[in-house]
């Protein structure tokens, strides 16, 4: 489905799930992933829950904007769409790239949502963090999407992962590449990445309760920058997956479906 934007841009959704739920869960994602990224949850959280699925302008199937859209931007646009669709108590899931516009969202909009679950994400950028990003648009200027995703692997997959993959390397980077966005698209998304600052004291305004959940492998977005969101939100839980690095969504996607399940209930029973 597509709802336009105040600016005339279309934002691509999709609804999956039990339409008549009580809760629902909205999924923002990574920097190059799409909707399809939460295809190994929708089944098993569909059961229980109404699920919408979005893709952030320049992702997936949503329009890409003239300009870039800061991280600000894409809350707000999130917010829009949220405002249409009427949903029951929400939990607002956001993984990495995702992640960093849910915060901003339960900052901005916290009406609108009744918890939050922040995944693989970061509250700041350090040197190292830098540097990996820059390695990744110097081989997409270089050498396309292609060469991206085998500078980007190694930093978004644990250890564990590639010594016992549950899907071959090779099927990953050949069903990555048919999908692949265009060089321009992530280059404007990684603008929002690149302007944006420490957002820590801002974390501390979030009222709502929230998962914050790291892999223990991820060296992009370490423990350590999970355990400090923890610290700054007010209402947190703190889940650290053992031999996980950053990709969630693929990488443990039955640990991910029953701590999002158990979290979400856990908000039923406060209600």
């Amino acid at each position: 489905m597509k709802h336009t934007l105040p600016d005339g841009l279309q934002l691509y959704y999709e609804l999956h799930g039990d339409a008549e739920a009580s809760q629902a869960i909205v999924f923002l994602n990574g920097l190059s992933q799409s909707t399809a990224a939460w295809g190994g949850l929708v089944n098993a959280l569909g059961q229980k829950y109404k699920l919408v699925l979005i893709d952030l302008l320049f992702q997936g199937q949503s329009d890409a904007a003239p300009e870039h859209r800061s991280f600000e931007g894409h809350a707000a646009d999130v917010a829009d769409l949220l405002k249409t669709l009427n949903l029951p108590d929400t939990l607002l899931v956001g993984i990495s790239y995702g992640g960093a516009v849910a915060q901003r969202f339960l900052v901005n909009y916290p009406e609108l949502v009744q918890a939050g679950a922040l995944l693989s994400t970061f509250p700041y950028k350090d040197a190292f963090f830098d540097a990996i990003g820059y390695s990744w648009e110097a081989a997409l200027k270089t050498g396309g999407y292609p060469l991206m995703l085998d500078v980007m692997l190694p930093t978004v997959l644990g250890r564990s992962y590639f010594l016992n993959p549950i899907i071959t390397i090779e099927n990953l980077k050949n069903s990555k590449t048919t999908q692949s966005p265009t060089p321009e698209n992530i280059l404007n998304l990684t603008q929002a990445t690149k302007e944006s600052g420490n957002y820590l004291d801002e974390l501390k305004k979030v009222q709502v309760p929230v998962l914050v959940v790291q892999g223990e492998e991820d060296h992009l977005c370490t423990v350590e920058m999970g355990k400090a969101m923890y610290q700054a939100l007010p209402n947190a839980e703190l889940e650290i997956v053992p031999n996980v690095g950053h990709t969630l969504n693929l990488e443990c996607i039955p640990d991910l479906i029953q701590l999002l399940d158990t979290f979400a209930a856990k908000l039923r029973q406060t209600v």
